[in-house]
């Protein structure tokens, strides 16, 4: 007999776990076609347990559940490998992209284009790219995924952003040209050519990657607030990676 609920072999993160009774945990797991969830890893504490080794953050997974509740069950969970474990700075900020992806995205809401972000931000993560730039293009990409970012190839008006020209960037709204007054509320104000090479994923300036930070800045605090993150020390190591 078919278990209720039965999904077979897709592609998974963990991206947080915690004990659960005795000898089990609770994991929250990122997919493409199944958006994020709660399910329970029974036995996963033991030290025979076969998904012991397996249930990794930062590392591809293939997984199998059954049920239809808030919390799933627990099938099976496959090592896919390829990916470096992190360490050090790049583990903090593996760290990081997952306690975004928690804070911006809904239970049980599926976003193949949220996954992907995240798959590529990790991969990267793993490898030599400039941890600044990964981590900019992952909370933009992030937010245009999600619907709370748009293009930085245009203005407000539909016009192109032009290089020379001075911009004003706020929360939940596109680049306006800078009319010599300070608006109402955060904003910042930007060179057009700035935002060219953001939209471009051209972080190869120093100038544009700290743009990009104060940029992504704006944008995370008006949908999280000042201080949306869990460890003070977590955010503070984030913020000091500008180049």
């Amino acid at each position: 007999m078919s278990q209720p609920g039965r999904v077979d072999r897709q592609q998974a993160y963990l991206l947080h776990a915690q004990p659960y009774r005795e000898t089990s945990l609770l994991v929250e797991v990122l997919t493409p076609q199944h958006g994020r969830f709660t399910m329970v890893a029974r036995g996963a504490r033991r030290p025979r347990a076969d998904v012991r080794g397996v249930l990794l953050p930062f590392q591809p997974l293939t997984l199998s559940w059954f049920g239809k509740g808030e919390v799933r069950t627990l099938h099976t969970a496959e090592w896919n490998g390829g990916v470096p474990q992190l360490a050090g700075i790049r583990l903090v900020c593996g760290f990081y992209l997952n306690e975004l992806m928690l804070k911006l995205t809904a239970r049980d809401d599926a976003e193949p284009r949220a996954f992907a972000v995240y798959d590529q931000a990790v991969r990267a993560l793993a490898g030599t790219d400039s941890l600044a730039a990964t981590l900019r293009r992952y909370e933009l990409r992030l937010l245009q995924a999600l619907g709370y970012a748009g293009s930085f190839a245009c203005d407000q008006h539909g016009e192109a952003i032009e290089a020379t020209a001075q911009y004003l960037c706020r929360g939940g709204a596109l680049a306006e040209r800078d009319a010599g007054f300070d608006p109402v509320g955060p904003f910042l104000r930007l060179p057009g050519s700035e935002l060219l090479a953001i939209e471009a994923d051209n972080y190869s300036a120093i100038s544009t990657r700290r743009a990009a930070r104060s940029l992504l800045r704006l944008l995370l605090t008006d949908l999280l607030g000042e201080e949306p993150f869990a460890s003070r020390e977590l955010l503070q190591a984030i913020s000091a990676i500008a180049d």
